[in-house]
């Protein structure tokens, strides 16, 4: 992909506005001009790069595993109250081989 620093911006057909932009755009566009033409580049950032490293630290803090999970499924399964159906067991092993395959 090829950016055109000498396209210019066209001018947006409003009532209301005036042609002459006012001072401070006038300074902002020669500054963005000028640093253009020198070739500097800019880059502005959302805050979900933060957004992202909190989630990502919150996620670390949590346990590898869910200790009160599997002591209820152990207990339900010593006392005879889990039931499974093979064809749900059979269909998450084939998605668990296929997702393994596609990674």
């Amino acid at each position: 992909m090829r950016i055109d620093l000498n396209y210019g911006s066209q001018a947006t057909p409003e009532s209301n506005r005036s042609n002459s932009p006012s001072p401070a755009a006038a300074a902002s566009s020669t500054s963005a001009a000028s640093e253009a033409s020198l070739g500097g580049d800019q880059a502005q950032l959302s805050g979900a790069h933060a957004e992202v490293q909190t989630l990502a630290a919150q996620a670390a803090q949590l346990p590898e595993v869910r200790e009160e999970r599997v002591h209820a499924l152990r207990q339900a399964l010593e006392s005879g109250q889990y039931q499974t159906s093979t064809g749900l067991v059979a269909g998450a092993l084939v998605d668990h081989l296929i997702a393994a395959r596609a990674a």
